[in-house]
C-alpha cells in the first residue's frame, strides 16, 4: 500500500511539473488584471492604459485596468504583492510605490525588491513645478521667494504620502528649506482638479498629467526639473535655466508581477511591452504627453531591477527625515 501511495505521489508530482511549463507556454488563456495604484486620469493610469491596450492585442487577451487608491499607492501595491503569481494580476508601479515607499513607510507590508518580479520599464515622466493660474509669482525666482516668505500660509497638493507628487515636492521643499501644508488626494488626477479649481496653491507633478492643462492656460508651469526642455512644452524653462539647478526630478512607470511568477510568463509580458513601446501610434501618444520612452537597453527585467535598487538608494536619504 505504501509503495502504491508513493508511486501515486510521484506521478502527481510529475504531472504538476509538466503542467507548470505547459501553463506558462499557453499563457495567457484569460483576461489579465492590471492594478493601477491611483485614481483614473492620473499619469500612471494614462500611461498604463496606452501601453496595455497594445499589449492586449499582442497577447490575445484583454487587460483590465483596476484603479485601487489609498496610502500613496501602497494599498494597491500590497494587494498586488499578495496576489497569486500566475501572471493574471500585475501592477503598474512607479518611483513612489517601488522606491520612495521604503523610507516613507517603516512598516511597509511589502518590499519592492523582494516581493515583485520586474517586467519592463514603460516610460520616464519629467516633473514640473506647477501652481494655480492666479498664484502671484510670475516665474520660478519669484516662486521661490514667495513660498519662502509665506511658508506657513501656502499649501501643496499631492496624491498621498509616497506618491510621486509627494516625494518630488518633498525634495523641492527640502532644497528651499520650507514645510508647507500638504493637501493629500486619492490620486494625481483629483489633485490636479483641485489645482485647476484654485483650491490649492502649488504641486509637483508628472508631465503626463500637466500638458493639457498648461496648454489650456488653466494652471501655471514654472519649470521642468530635467536638464533639457521637453518637446511637448517647449516654452517651459528647465529648473537650471530658471535659477534652481539643484532640483532635478524625473519619475518612471513600470510593470511588475508578484514574486515567483514563471520566468516564461515574465518573458512573454516583457516581449509584449517592448513591442508596444516600438509601436508608432503608442510612441506618438506617449511623446505628445511629454513622456520619455526608455531605450531598448532599459526595457529588460534586469534593467528594471537595477533601477529599483538605485532609486531606493537615491530617495532613502532624502525622505527618511520626512517619515
Amino acid at each position: 500500500m505504501t509503495s502504491i501511495r508513493s508511486l501515486a505521489g510521484a506521478c502527481l508530482a510529475a504531472l504538476c511539473a509538466l503542467a507548470a511549463p505547459a501553463s506558462a507556454q499557453n499563457y495567457p488563456t484569460r483576461s489579465i488584471t492590471m492594478i493601477v495604484p491611483f485614481a483614473a486620469g492620473g499619469p500612471t493610469d494614462v500611461i498604463s492604459r496606452i501601453v496595455t491596450a497594445h499589449m492586449a492585442q499582442t497577447l490575445g487577451q484583454s487587460i483590465i485596468i483596476e484603479n485601487v487608491v489609498g496610502a500613496g499607492g501602497t494599498t494597491a501595491t500590497t494587494r498586488a504583492a499578495r496576489a497569486v503569481n500566475d501572471g493574471y494580476t500585475l501592477i503598474t508601479g512607479h518611483m513612489g510605490t517601488h522606491a520612495a515607499s521604503v523610507p516613507l513607510y517603516p512598516k511597509l507590508a511589502y518590499h519592492p525588491e523582494k516581493d515583485f518580479e520586474p517586467i519592463a520599464l514603460l516610460a520616464g515622466t519629467p516633473i514640473l513645478i506647477l501652481a494655480r493660474k492666479d498664484f502671484p509669482p510670475k516665474d520660478l525666482k519669484e516662486f521661490v521667494a514667495y513660498v519662502k516668505a509665506n511658508a506657513e500660509k501656502v499649501n501643496a497638493a499631492h496624491a498621498g504620502v509616497g506618491s510621486v507628487s509627494h516625494v518630488s515636492c518633498e525634495l523641492l521643499n527640502s532644497i528651499l528649506g520650507i514645510k508647507p501644508v500638504g493637501v493629500p488626494f486619492n490620486g494625481t488626477g483629483p489633485a490636479m482638479n483641485a489645482l485647476v479649481a484654485g483650491q490649492v496653491d502649488y504641486m509637483c507633478d508628472q508631465i503626463v498629467n500637466a500638458v493639457p492643462q498648461i496648454n489650456a492656460g488653466t494652471i501655471k508651469a514654472y519649470a521642468i526639473a530635467t536638464p533639457e526642455r521637453n518637446p511637448s512644452l517647449p516654452n517651459v524653462p528647465t529648473t537650471t535655466e530658471a535659477g534652481l539647478p539643484a532640483f532635478q526630478a524625473q519619475a518612471w512607470n513600470a510593470i511588475f508581477a508578484p514574486k515567483g511568477t514563471s520566468p516564461a510568463i515574465i518573458a512573454t509580458l516583457n516581449a509584449a511591452t517592448v513591442k508596444a513601446l516600438d509601436d508608432e501610434a503608442v510612441r506618438k501618444r506617449l511623446l505628445e504627453l511629454g513622456s520619455v520612452i526608455p531605450p531598448v537597453s532599459a526595457r529588460t527585467p534586469e534593467a528594471l531591477a537595477t533601477l529599483v535598487k538605485s532609486e531606493i538608494a537615491k530617495w532613502t536619504p532624502v525622505l527618511k527625515p520626512a517619515s
